[in-house]
């Protein structure tokens, strides 16, 4: 019987014409690099075989391949009905691939930066090398500032000496309506700091970052939502740690309820931040703070279960990858998000907020509840502000009632 695999091998192998034929092997290591199966390596080099060969019939070289040729040769295929699905993308990862080698044309420059480019751009360099601010800050700011700008000015040059209170007030009403106070208090500080900026730089004479008004939000007007202990253990047990995927949710639950990591820290977190040796983790906290804290010897345990069993092998130095290729770091905190709902839905819970950050809370509130004090739990917690911590304080309802004043007319 004839093995279709060998059959498929033996047809890419014979029909490497034209110019991309001497490119196939290392295209081909590359995509096994990124921890694509085989069968999938020996698809995607098949295709490429075919535009090859379809670049070949139509006497064009390989410098000349652009989207717009993939697209004819894509369009060719459709119509003979041969298209398969994850070719296009498969012609992407290819026109990258040449890219970087250099071997095909990069894409033409774009258009010319606008001044809202240029100054949009000064501002975030401003907030990365100045104020320290990370890329997801950011990643925050920059769109309300830009939001502003374009609304404000309206496609017409930007004459910031005509800016006053009246116009930052309504922009904030306007858009504070749309969304939640969080997203509010956001675009608030976002605008701040950027009338900070533009004064520092002289383009305004006024200080128009006090006329912002801010969301009302008062400190401490609520409880940190939290589930107890013996639902964060169903969570952890949901893991199935049979299978590759299991392994890494199960340390990625542990290292969010043993050590309250946020989910950026989880993301962040590399190979060279695990100190077997001393026990230790380096946490990437915000702020770009550094922090060492001890390893707990059953998150030290699932870490290594995940790092030698089910951790794709690969270059990478990110701790926590895709399970599928193409092999790389999570994409953000988003991820993490997804892993704890995930967990809670298998565990049959539903919490009103299913956040990664769900479990940063729970691990504090059960820290007081058996005794620690809150200088402890914000020194864990890495919390820069002791305020920040007093919030788990309205938790701990036994010790408050010692401070309650009786009803008046209650008996005594």
């Amino acid at each position: 019987m004839t093995d279709p695999d060998c059959d498929a091998a033996t047809w890419v192998k014979a029909s490497r014409v034209g110019p991309l034929a001497t490119h196939i092997d290392a295209f081909a290591a590359r995509l096994g690099g990124e921890g694509y199966t085989s069968t999938t390596v020996r698809d995607k080099c098949e295709l490429v075989a075919k535009l090859s060969a379809w670049l070949y019939r139509r006497n064009l070289s390989r410098d000349a391949l652009d989207e717009g040729h993939l697209n004819q040769f894509h369009a060719d295929r459709r119509r003979q009905g041969h298209v398969r699905r994850g070719e296009v993308a498969t012609g992407q990862q290819l026109l990258r691939y040449l890219r970087d080698l250099g071997c095909v044309r990069s894409l033409p420059p774009g258009p010319d930066p606008t001044p809202l480019d240029n100054l949009t751009r000064d501002f975030g360099r401003h907030l990365s090398s100045e104020r320290g601010l990370s890329p997801a800050t950011l990643g925050n700011y920059l769109p309300v500032v830009r939001r502003f700008l374009t609304e404000r000015f309206d496609g017409k040059p930007m004459q910031f000496d005509e800016l006053r209170p009246i116009d930052i007030q309504r922009f904030v009403v306007r858009h504070a309506q749309t969304g939640s106070r969080r997203s509010a208090q956001l675009m608030i500080t976002a605008l701040r700091s950027f009338l900070r900026f533009l004064r520092q730089r002289g383009a305004i004479s006024m200080d128009l970052a006090g006329a912002v008004s801010g969301i009302a939000d008062w400190r401490l007007s609520h409880l940190p939502k939290s589930i107890p202990p013996e639902q964060v253990e169903r969570m952890l047990v949901s893991c199935d740690r049979s299978v590759p995927v299991g392994e890494r949710d199960y340390a990625i639950l542990l290292l969010l309820a043993r050590l309250g990591l946020r989910a950026g820290e989880v993301v962040a977190l590399t190979l060279d931040d695990l100190d077997w040796e001393r026990g230790e983790i380096l946490v990437r906290g915000k702020g770009q703070r550094l922090v060492r804290l001890p390893l707990p010897t059953d998150v030290g345990a699932a870490l290594v279960d995940y790092l030698r069993h089910a951790r794709p092998r690969g270059s990478i130095r990110r701790v926590f990858i895709r399970m599928r290729a193409p092999l790389r770091g999570l994409a953000g905190p988003s991820a993490i998000d997804c892993v704890v709902c995930r967990a809670l839905k298998r565990a049959g819970l539903n919490p009103s907020f299913k956040g990664a950050h769900l479990l940063r809370h729970s691990l504090a509130t059960d820290l007081l509840r058996r005794g620690a004090s809150l200088t402890e739990i914000g020194q864990l917690l890495r919390h820069s502000q002791p305020t920040t911590t007093q919030i788990y304080a309205k938790v701990d309802i036994a010790a408050l009632r010692t401070l309650g004043l009786a009803w008046p007319g209650a008996a005594s």
